[in-house]
This record gives C-alpha cells, structure tokens and sequence, in this order.
C-alpha cells in the first residue's frame, strides 16, 4: 500500500477553494456569563480548582476574581426558545451528528458548508491556544474562518478532504479569550 498521495481527486471547485480565508459572522452569546451559568458548568465538568467558583479564594489569585475554565466559551451556546432540538434530527438520520456537519461540512455551524458527497467526517484533531479566562459578565463573541481545504487520496486511493478552521473567542472588549483550530477530514 502507498502513503497518502496529494494527487488531486478532483472534488474541490474553484468555489470550495475560494473559501479559504473566508470568515464567518461573528456570532455574540444571548447571555453575559453569569456566576450561576459558570457553577453549573464547573459542576458538569467536575472542576476541582475554586478559583472558578469561590470568590474570596479567586480575589487572592493571580486572577484577583472568578473566572471561567479555559474552554468555557466553547459552550456558552444555548438553543433559543422555540427552536428544535438539533438531536432529534437523529431519529430521522441515525447518522446526523447533531451539528449539521455530517452533511455540510461547516465548522461549527458558522462557516458555509462544502457540500461534498463524501459520507464520512472524522476529527483530525484540536489545537487550542488561550490568552485570558472569561469573568462573569463577559458576553462571548466567536468567529470561525477556514484556514486551508485540500484534497487527497488516502492509502487505499479513496478521496478525502482535510478542512482546518480557526474560532476565534473573544469577549466584550474585543480582548482574544481562546483560539481554536480543528482539523476535520471527510471521507
């Protein structure tokens, strides 16, 4: 069997190459980060460290008040009132991830899908890179941009698409909280 080939397969358009650097609209949380929103996610995730949630403990920290585990504002996202769970779009397409991606493509639902007709999206990994932690009352913007789609053959010569996008989280004062670089292959 051979490595991974960069021979082109042919299913980028001129239109899905042009997406590289487009960036999404910045999408703002409905919400400020509240002290309560902050305990219960603390809670779901099991962290141990008070500066998250004591404010005296947090006032004599290096962060002199609370503040937000690193990916917190990964998951300030919360469903509008009214809308559909995107989960049950499972019980109509047990592959559908809800997130839209299996059949788009889009990262993070921000960024315009590819359309492709490759049936499967597999994570090719993270990268994380934080500059400061949200505090209550920030409200958290966040913004995606392709950074590179490119086209190949994998070892069995079957085509996929290797996509990485960057979101960028930022908060009310326009000050970078966390950047995020996923790699998504499609196959």
């Amino acid at each position: 069997m051979s490595e991974q080939t960069a021979e082109p397969v042919g299913l980028l358009t001129d239109e899905i190459r042009a997406l590289v650097g487009v960036r999404s609209a910045p999408r703002t949380a409905r919400v400020p980060l509240s002290a309560d929103a902050l305990r219960r996610f603390v809670h779901a995730v099991m962290e141990e460290d008070p500066v998250h949630w004591d404010p005296e403990i947090a006032e004599d920290s290096r962060y002199a008040g609370v503040v937000a585990p690193p990916l917190y504002p990964m998951h300030v996202w919360h469903r509008a009132p009214g809308l559909p769970d995107p989960l049950e779009a499972v019980r109509a397409d047990p592959q559908d991830d809800g997130l839209g991606m299996s059949r788009t493509g889009a990262a993070h639902g921000l960024l315009p899908g590819l359309g492709l007709p490759l049936p499967r999206l597999l994570n090719g990994g993270t990268e994380a890179e934080f500059f400061q932690l949200a505090r209550v009352g920030d409200v958290i913007t966040t913004q995606a941009e392709y950074l590179d789609i490119r086209e190949r053959r994998n070892r069995r010569g079957e085509p996929m698409v290797i996509v990485r996008a960057r979101t960028t989280y930022t908060n009310q004062d326009g000050a970078t909280l966390a950047t995020i670089t996923s790699t998504t292959i499609q196959r």
